[in-house]
């Protein structure tokens, strides 16, 4: 496979055409050079065909390319097979490339010693690797030996992942927990004929009797520890793994996969894998603190990179088709119903939900279904937030000393590292925020679910393009950054949000902006005030800011700050509703405050205005 990847890419990448095989739709960009830059063209897609009957991945891929080659007049096609490389400027493309998440991604178990230490170090390289973890065992998780072997055979993961003790520790619970997996002989969810892919990233001292017991019941991968001593994780070694298996053993047994490994120029990447790179990427590049999210139909992902440390989780159970009654149940109806600005009955609501996930790719005609779809956003996004920061935290059970330097102490502490003070940037993508009809719709979403403080920049992903443009990095990362930066990242603005409350029309803080074209103007934030300003992407603003008493902008109550702010195609938003963000308890109230704010920043304008 190496070999003639290598052999692929050893021309020069002019023209690049890339999929991202979805569970429901399979979407494809043709990336061209332009000069000495790289651009994104032309794109296509078509429903994903791992279902019957067609059961052949590379079907909806052809289809989406075939789109390209129809708008784009480039022949890329040959029969079924994709022309490689360049015959001339109108022939062919020079590499083809794809993630997938098709097949329902790739399903993870996992397995430690004590569930908040090791089971959690393993969680963290599970989901890092893009996978969905179903289950995590563990020997303190309070089920019984039936119990645990019983689950393990009932939930039929992709892969399961084994970690335990540090090296050199007391062996017998990582024994144990094996023999419990022996027990159970599980049975692979997708190929009856081949065996299950284990890694076990345990304690070392373990390694023979794992071998001894688990060796001919499943396809066993040995590899370093991930917690090798209690102050360190080394989750790198057991990622790189579970890549190489979910190609190995997962793709091959989904329908048509085999094809398109050999389409493909180099290897296929879980699309969350792909998301989170170049999520790292731009952290990396620019310095900063981010938040990503990629909402889904099935599931919500969440990246945060915060000084320089990296992690993802998946909520595999909120999205916005498949998955929207979960939504509904662990939101509860009263949390979606507080952002609907109208009245509605609560039968009346949950029949719309229910009608979304029966009709899973319908999208809403109508406003109050618009409306409605938002509502249910920004609790899939609040609570999948709530999930990430549970599990990006600090490592768990190691002894504070008082001699460490301070950031050591805090990234042991079990604290969460998503410090949302601290926060630069979050960037948003996935159907409802990437194809909202008015940019400022994402914006506002993503500012009500996650309550941004202090002054925060927003982005959204233009066309959902970081799949693509995730698993070119690994090829040839000049090409993914000029694509990301001129094609894909859309800059919304900045949100100016002071930390306290207080009541409705009381000073929140006092705002002297200088304008790019020099002009000072004056503004006075009053609490349950949303303030929009016209910032263009290129520009900046230095804004004055001093919070009221008791109010703080970050760096204590009443202490002034002094901001250089960048604008976006939505532009400067003032929030002044308060950090915590409380709405009104009583209905009449809460619609009267939502339609205030709606149509303070036109966020559903008047059928009039549209034309």
């Amino acid at each position: 496979m190496a070999d003639h990847g290598s052999a692929k890419t050893a021309h020069p990448l002019n023209v690049i055409v890339a999929t991202d095989c979805g569970s429901t739709t399979t979407k494809a960009i043709l990336i061209e050079k332009v000069g000495d830059t790289y651009r994104q063209t032309y794109r296509g897609e078509a429903p994903t065909t791992v279902e019957a009957p067609f059961e052949d991945v590379t079907r909806g891929v052809l289809n989406a390319i075939a789109e390209i080659e129809e708008l784009s007049g480039r022949k890329i096609l040959d029969g079924d097979q994709i022309i490689t490389p360049c015959r001339d400027d109108k022939t062919g493309v020079d590499i083809y490339i794809s993630t997938s998440s098709a097949g329902g991604g790739l399903q993870m178990m996992v397995t430690g010693v004590v569930q908040n230490m090791t089971g959690e170090s393993a969680q963290r390289a599970a989901l890092g690797a893009g996978a969905i973890v179903i289950d995590v065992l563990a020997a303190n998780d309070g089920r019984l030996p039936h119990e645990k072997i019983e689950r393990i055979r009932s939930m039929r993961p992709d892969m399961i992942l084994m970690a335990g003790g540090t090296d050199g520790g007391a062996v017998n619970h990582v024994v144990e927990m094996a023999e419990y997996v022996a027990a159970a002989e599980p049975r692979p969810r997708f190929g009856v004929t081949y065996k299950l892919p284990l890694i076990y990233a345990g304690n070392k001292e373990a390694q023979p009797q794992v071998r001894n017991i688990l060796e001919t019941k499943s396809a066993l991968v040995v590899t370093d520890n991930i917690r090798p001593v209690l102050e360190r994780e080394n989750l790198a070694p057991a990622r790189n793994k579970i890549h190489d298996l979910f190609l190995e053993h997962v793709m091959q047994q989904a329908p048509g996969y085999k094809k398109l490994i050999e389409m493909a120029g180099a290897p296929i990447m879980p699309t969350p894998a792909a998301v989170g790179l170049i999520m790292e990427a731009i952290a990396k590049r620019e310095h900063l603190n981010l938040i990503g999210v990629d909402i889904g139909g099935a599931t919500t992902d969440v990246f945060s990179v915060f000084d320089g440390l990296f992690n993802r989780t998946v909520s595999a159970n909120l999205g916005m088709s498949y998955s929207v009654s979960n939504v509904l149940a662990e939101a509860g109806l009263a949390n979606i119903m507080r952002w609907v600005p109208f009245t509605i009955d609560e039968q009346t609501l949950r029949n719309r939900i229910k009608n979304k996930m029966i009709r899973p790719t319908t999208i809403p005609q109508t406003l109050d279904e618009l409306q409605i779809e938002q509502a249910i956003a920004r609790e899939a996004l609040r609570l999948a937030l709530i999930h990430h920061k549970s599990l990006a935290t600090g490592l768990k059970g190691v002894q504070q000393e008082r001699t460490i330097s301070d950031v050591f102490e805090q990234h042991t502490s079990g604290k969460s590292l998503i410090d949302m003070l601290k926060l630069d940037l979050i960037v948003g993508s996935g159907g409802i925020l990437s194809h909202a009809p008015r940019r400022i719709q994402s914006m506002l979403m993503m500012v009500d679910a996650y309550e941004p403080m202090g002054c925060t920049r927003l982005s959204v992903d233009s066309i959902f393009m970081m799949p693509h443009l995730g698993v070119l990095s690994t090829i040839n990362e000049q090409a993914a950054t000029d694509v990301f930066v001129r094609d894909c990242m859309i800059y919304l603005g900045t949100c100016v949000a002071p930390i306290g409350q207080g009541k409705n029309g009381e000073v929140c803080a006092d705002v002297e902006a200088t304008w790019p074209d020099g002009t000072i103007t004056k503004e006075q934030l009053r609490f349950g005030e949303l303030k929009l300003f016209p910032l263009e992407s290129e520009q900046k603003a230095m804004l004055k800011i001093q919070p009221a008493k008791g109010v703080s902008m970050g760096a204590g109550a009443g202490v002034a700050a002094a901001k250089e702010v960048h604008g976006g195609v939505v532009g400067l938003l003032l929030d002044g509703r308060g950090r915590p963000l409380k709405l009104p308890a009583e209905q009449q109230a809460r619609v009267a405050s939502l339609t205030k704010w709606f149509n303070s920043v036109d966020l559903y304008p008047a059928p009039s205005d549209e034309g």
